[in-house]
């Protein structure tokens, strides 16, 4: 499998800084956005992410509705939520929207790996199943 292709979204930026040679270290190609707003710019250049890496608690557009737009723009890509003030009740209405998994922050930096390659391999696995439809629909339409 390549590298994961993700995006990290947080106010934070020194936490961002720091996570980002973190995964650049594992060789994980990374983008970074600090709002929401500026997450959905980056995703219209760069429409082949794999996985966002999305803070829930961020000024303006939170990651709740960050999510939900990502979600109904970019169906395919996965979200992983990360905060550090983590309730049962934000990670219930996360998971409701399409995020993938909810972790907390600091998080282990082993776990936030597993859950990328995770998250990359389901997106990854639905884009060959939309490519297979494809080829089977064009063969069916040939008559073969």
């Amino acid at each position: 499998m390549n590298a994961p292709f993700v995006m990290l979204v947080d106010d934070e930026v020194p936490f961002v800084e720091t996570m980002v040679k973190r995964l650049v270290k594992r060789d994980l190609e990374v983008k970074t956005a600090f709002s929401g707003h500026e997450a959905l710019e980056t995703l219209a250049k760069y429409q082949n992410m794999d996985v966002v890496i999305l803070d829930v608690k961020m000024p303006g557009m939170d990651g709740i509705e960050t999510l939900k737009k990502i979600k109904s723009a970019y169906p395919l890509t996965e979200v992983v939520m990360l905060t550090a003030h983590a309730t049962v009740e934000s990670a219930i209405e996360g998971m409701k929207f399409g995020a993938f998994d909810y972790l907390m922050k600091p998080c282990d930096m082993e776990q936030l790996l597993g859950k990328v390659t995770e998250a990359t391999r389901k997106k990854r696995g639905h884009e060959e199943k939309i490519r297979e439809a494809h080829v089977k629909e064009i063969i069916a339409k040939r008559g073969f």
